[in-house]
């Protein structure tokens, strides 16, 4: 007789923001949709600083289950990033779930994705709003655009960056800090701790607005370039940011090189003036901005050197089974006379 396979142990994590009425009728949904779920479970509620009366509300819908739902009450808005960073550094679970708190996510998916997660051997399960239920101008050709642009520049291959369902394997997401407005791309900051391959997706409903208005605008759209020019850089450049600005100024510089050694054959070769004109101007420029790129990639790479030794941070990321293959290697490179000696001692 087959045994069934435990689940894993799961805390969802829900932040909130002025949503005083879906408040309870999500704590109940979340409620219902885990009653079949065979392993432990948690909810964290974290009310981002609301205005209005989302934590009184969150109170009595945490009196629907004591034991599994845990409150956290931001002393501001900080934004949903920061929201998601408190849920997950209180979460105890070894898969992490997010949920909006808008009701337009759908909880009833979250066993099927954790199952899923576990199935294909994941480290995150990203939602897909196949068939979205928002605004075509100023919600779903934004996200389109958006979308397609965070693929192309970092080959992470997600279809929709913006959905909020998402289930992760936890020891990886603890591994990334997210700050200012990293929760639009939480999957390319995965990719910086695990295999692009390791990262799927599935559909998942997606329903319509019934309480409270949107907190996303058409502002969010030109937010996404100077977010996204970070999470390229830190996706790319991280334990090497002296790569990145060495590059760039190798090109000025060589630019710089080859106006200046035409200028000088014009000039020694040819007896020609050269001191007015713009081509003089244009190479000069060229060092200079050369010489402050490569220092620029000096100090970058300092200040990595310094981030990696003082925060303790590894510049890569062991599988989690390589410890027993690393105890077995110490084990197998122990010299032969190793327990005599430590048999002599005791």
């Amino acid at each position: 007789m087959n045994k069934a396979v435990a689940q894993p142990i799961l805390s969802i994590v829900v932040p909130f923001f002025e949503e005083a009425g879906n408040a309870v009728p999500m704590v109940r949904e979340i409620i219902a949709a885990m009653t079949d779920y065979k392993g432990e479970w948690e909810l964290i509620c974290v009310d981002d600083g609301s205005a209005d009366d989302t934590f009184a509300r969150l109170q009595e819908a945490r009196a629907l289950d004591t034991r599994r739902i845990r409150l956290l009450r931001l002393r501001r808005n900080f934004g949903q990033t920061a929201a998601l960073q408190a849920g997950i550094d209180a979460s105890q679970g070894e898969v992490i779930a997010t949920l909006d708190g808008d009701l337009q996510n759908d909880p009833a998916d979250l066993p099927y994705m954790v199952e899923e997660l576990v199935r294909r051997d994941l480290d995150l399960l990203a939602g897909w709003r196949r068939n979205r239920n928002d605004g075509l101008l100023l919600r779903r050709l934004p996200s389109m655009v958006a979308n397609m642009l965070i693929r192309r520049v970092t080959g992470v291959q997600i279809t929709d960056y913006g959905c909020g369902t998402k289930v992760f394997r936890g020891e990886v997401l603890r591994r990334v800090r997210l700050f200012g407005e990293m929760h639009r791309f939480i999957p390319v900051w995965i990719a910086s701790v695990t295999a692009p391959a390791r990262i799927g997706e599935t559909a998942v409903n997606h329903r319509p607005r019934a309480q409270g208005r949107s907190k996303y605008g058409l502002s969010r759209a030109f937010r996404v370039l100077p977010d996204l020019l970070s999470a390229f850089f830190f996706l790319r450049y991280r334990a090497r940011p002296g790569h990145f600005f060495g590059s760039i100024g190798i090109a000025f510089g060589m630019v710089g090189m080859a106006i200046l050694t035409w200028l000088a054959v014009v000039k020694l070769g040819f007896g020609e003036d050269i001191g007015h004109r713009p081509l003089l101007f244009v190479g000069l420029l060229s060092m200079v901005f050369c010489i402050q790129f490569l220092t620029t990639g000096v100090l970058a790479e300092l200040l990595a050197r310094v981030f990696f030794e003082s925060a303790r941070t590894s510049p890569y990321v062991l599988a989690s089974d390589s410890g027993r293959h690393e105890e077995g290697a110490r084990k197998e490179a122990r010299p032969p006379d190793t327990e005599r000696r430590r048999g002599h001692r005791g």
